[in-house]
């Protein structure tokens, strides 16, 4: 088992359309307005940027997200990710019901140094932070899409 290898599934149920939805996730910049742990979004150019996150645990991950797939039919958003941690994500957004489900798919390896050093012992932690990442993360677009 690679200790350093993290494969990641979130399914948010969202009272809104698909569009609205899809609208919010392609926009990555303001990400910081209504998810807290996205500490800050530098766009570098129209498919590239450079995010800064961090959740409960006191560590801050720097990564620089290019975009691979964009598909408003298909409802997917997919980037591949360089930095504190290597790999990929995708958002594949769809109808549920009178609402969306959104469904978050990552699967990266870790970087950062001290975290790779901290694997063993640290895996459950830094699960159960990413966990609690994705929770705050669909209740601030809640929130946002209550807003909008």
């Amino acid at each position: 088992m690679d200790w350093n290898h993290y494969r990641f599934l979130s399914l948010w149920s969202l009272p809104a359309p698909p569009a609205a939805v899809y609208a919010v996730l392609e926009r990555p910049e303001d990400y910081p307005r209504w998810w807290p742990q996205v500490r800050a979004v530098t766009r570098l150019d129209s498919g590239t940027g450079v995010l800064t996150v961090r959740s409960v645990v006191p560590y801050a991950m720097t990564f620089t997200a290019r975009e691979t797939r964009r598909d408003p039919d298909a409802g997917i958003l997919e980037i591949a990710v360089s930095g504190d941690i290597e790999g990929w994500a995708r958002w594949t957004v769809t109808a549920e019901g009178s609402g969306t489900l959104a469904r978050y798919d990552q699967d990266v390896e870790v970087r950062k140094p001290l975290l790779r050093w901290l694997a063993v012992p640290g895996r459950p932690v830094f699960r159960l932070n990413h966990r609690m990442m994705m929770a705050a993360g669909r209740r601030g677009l809640l929130r946002h899409l209550e807003a909008v």
